[in-house]
């Protein structure tokens, strides 16, 4: 029972407007991969398109089909991976910083992936896959175990330090690893900026059940994270078991970063952008939060795409690059706005 006047994640910051804004971004994200099948170094109409659905080989709208449409769809599910887990994460650690590349998880499944082909010679979708989610879980624990030393266990701002300074280390050995082996090197570099192009429903497929676990135990943690919001010792006085339902949702976190960076590589700041502004609509209540991240996410990531193909035509830059320029400032603009002393 709540005390008259004191806000719950479930009440505070709510806004009755809720289900017009899900609608609205839905509706942005369809119009968003219109024009992504429709964008690219050379413009498709809809006609060309039908017709290439309609097994019509000879036509233009061939491309959009083969090429764009899996290009699309990765983006997709890449930008809601990316989104929810980021919400996850900022709801587990309580920390307005917190995302996948600044704690260091993008880049723990990253070295993973690149010691598993330099060291391993792994090569199929599922081996790619078992050993980013690898990477990621064992990145994830030795951010948090190095965050909580000192006073203060794990604050918002020790657990950021921790996860800069674990994807530099975690960085420059991926680069240790690489520089030695020059037949792998051009593809490492290139899948390591994080881009979708090039995607097939060959490459998807393996990934689609790992994220189908993910987003479903990050979406059923919502409650839980609304617990936690309230501070360990209220949530388990509530009856919640803090240390499993952090594990639970950390795993579906884990799960969603993993998968997304061993098909696209590591692409940073959409789990920290989104759910920040996700907030600014929906307040902080995680039942609502999450699904508006992850609808929102991959807004972001299929416009970064957009964005890609045409400011550098014929040319393109890789989302990993376009997230980058977006999310850099945004998160210094986070930090100053909160305070580091607060955080």
């Amino acid at each position: 029972m709540t005390a008259p006047g004191t806000q719950t994640p479930a009440s505070a910051g709510a806004n009755p407007a809720r289900g017009p804004w899900l609608l609205g971004l839905g509706t942005l994200l369809l119009v968003l991969c219109a024009t992504s099948v429709m964008v690219g170094t050379r413009s498709v109409g809809w006609f060309d398109i039908s017709e290439a659905l309609a097994g019509k080989v000879d036509t233009i709208g061939r491309a959009a089909v083969t090429v764009r449409i899996p290009r699309t769809l990765l983006a997709v599910v890449a930008g809601a991976a990316l989104g929810l887990s980021g919400a996850v994460m900022q709801g587990v650690t309580r920390n307005p910083l917190a995302d996948p590349g600044i704690l260091g998880v993008n880049m723990g499944a990253s070295l993973a992936v690149v010691i598993g082909v330099a060291w391993f010679n792994i090569t199929s979708a599922e081996a790619y896959i078992w050993t980013a989610i690898l990477g990621a879980g064992c990145a994830a624990v030795f951010v948090y175990c190095i965050g909580s030393l000192g006073r203060g266990k794990a604050t918002p701002l020790k657990l950021a330090l921790a996860g800069a300074a674990t994807s530099v280390a975690f960085s420059s050995l991926v680069i240790a690893v690489v520089l030695p082996r020059n037949d792998i090197a051009g593809g490492i570099r290139s899948w390591q900026i994080g881009g979708v192009g090039g995607a097939t429903f060959e490459r998807i497929m393996p990934v689609l059940p790992f994220l189908v676990i993910g987003f479903a135990v990050s979406l059923l943690s919502a409650r839980k994270l609304n617990s936690l919001a309230l501070g360990d010792e209220l949530a388990a006085g509530l009856g919640e078991r803090v240390a499993l339902a952090r594990a639970v949702a950390s795993l579906g976190a884990i799960l969603l970063c993993g998968a997304t960076t061993a098909i696209c590589g590591p692409i940073g700041f959409v789990g920290l952008v989104v759910p920040h502004l996700c907030r600014q609509l929906v307040g902080v209540d995680h039942r609502w939060l999450l699904p508006f991240a992850t609808v929102a996410g991959a807004c972001l990531l299929v416009a970064a795409d957009i964005v890609g193909r045409i400011v550098a035509r014929p040319a393109e830059l890789d989302v990993g690059i376009v997230t980058a320029l977006v999310g850099a400032p945004f998160f210094i603009a986070i930090v100053r706005r909160q305070r580091v002393r607060e955080l």
